[in-house]
């Protein structure tokens, strides 16, 4: 891997770390720029996986202190995202992968949409509290999350939006810390048995703990109804990209 691929890596690791954070689509940026650094699709998978776990770190060392008023919870959900993230570690690594990513493009979408219908999804709910239903949730998105993790961003996002009172900021940064819980567990199984490559891991890393440093202050900016939507539209679009490719 030349010099000047490492320095790609490291931009790509960037922006995906910023924009999974904002948007929680950081694969749809990290994962094309390992394929195009020539690793193959499942080298291309648990290495993406392994990187991104630097975006919880980033997120978490910038304003990760606001979600320690409710540390049982905390600890509670992300327990449940460890087991995901063990359980699907553990599917991609002994199945085939085609057999779950048919129905990855259809999951982002459902994901997508929920994020732009947020506010009418609320109401139907009475604004109540979900804490059942997210939950078991945040097991199945997790185990998601573990086996391919393109769109688990936006479909932790969600579930949290849907199920919860939680403005978006808040939304955002549990959703960071959550999957970064789940892509540590991931990362560590694929670390003993996948296929990692780990000097485009520690390059693309790199730039991802920068970009999700930097991604609490930029959300926290942003007027909520505008940036709600810009995360459904690019989910949809990468729902769409996942179907056809």
């Amino acid at each position: 891997m030349t010099f000047l691929t490492l320095v790609l890596l490291v931009a790509a690791g960037f922006g995906a770390g910023l924009v999974g954070y904002i948007t929680g689509l950081a694969s749809i940026v990290s994962y094309p720029a390992l394929l195009l650094a020539g690793l193959p699709p499942l080298a291309a998978n648990v290495t993406n996986t392994v990187a991104l776990v630097s975006v919880g770190v980033g997120s978490s060392a910038q304003s990760g202190t606001k979600l320690l008023d409710e540390p049982r919870r905390l600890v509670a959900l992300g327990v449940l995202s460890a087991a995901g993230g063990l359980v699907g570690a553990i599917l991609l690594l002994r199945s085939s992968p085609g057999s779950f990513e048919t129905v990855v493009p259809y999951l982002v979408a459902l994901a997508s949409a929920a994020v732009l219908a947020q506010p009418w999804l609320r109401r139907m709910a009475g604004h109540r509290e979900l804490p059942m239903v997210f939950a078991v949730g945040i097991t199945i998105v997790s185990i998601y999350g573990g086996y391919f993790g393109a769109g688990a961003g936006t479909i932790f996002l969600a579930l949290a939006l849907v199920t919860s009172a939680h403005p978006l900021w808040r939304a955002t940064l549990l959703k960071s810390a959550l999957l970064g819980i789940c892509n540590l567990v991931a990362a560590i199984v694929f670390a003993a048995t996948g296929p990692v490559h780990w000097v485009a891991a520690v390059a693309m890393g790199i730039g991802c703990l920068a970009g999700g440093y930097a991604g609490p202050p930029v959300v926290a900016r942003l007027p909520e109804t505008p940036l709600r939507i810009t995360i459904g539209v690019l989910g949809v679009a990468l729902a769409v990209w996942l179907a056809v490719r």
